[in-house]
């Protein structure tokens, strides 16, 4: 490997980094739409670490809160990636013609339901 692969993946090690990301899921999980547990289960298992899904070990923590979802990383860890697995995990469970993933905050998403209704009376 060249030296100055190494470097940099020493440095990188060397920076102590704490990244912690939250997935609100108040509104589906009020409706009972949503279960938080199996939300939790999908991403511990589908997370990638070092090229390998359900590695997670002690670099990425997730948390199923009663309505949020708590992912601490000690890696680099990109906020768009637990995007895609959550829409994803949405996909899965067939909720992704009602729901989406808004950003609302730097490391904040929120799961909101499509607004049909105010669709509808835009188009009458």
């Amino acid at each position: 490997m060249p030296p100055h692969i190494l470097g940099k993946k020493s440095a990188s090690r060397s920076k102590n980094l704490n990244l912690k990301y939250i997935i609100d899921c108040s509104q589906p999980v009020e409706d009972n739409v949503l279960v938080m547990n199996d939300f939790a289960d999908f991403l511990k298992k589908r997370i990638k670490v070092h090229g390998k899904t359900g590695n997670l070990q002690d670099d990425i923590v997730v948390k199923g809160e009663p309505k949020s979802l708590d992912v601490t990383s000690t890696m680099p860890l990109s906020k768009r990636y637990l995007k895609y697995l959550t829409k994803k995990y949405l996909k899965k469970q067939q909720l992704r013609d009602y729901l989406h993933v808004v950003a609302t905050d730097k490391n904040k998403y929120q799961l909101k339901y499509f607004n049909i209704q105010q669709d509808e009376l835009d188009e009458e």
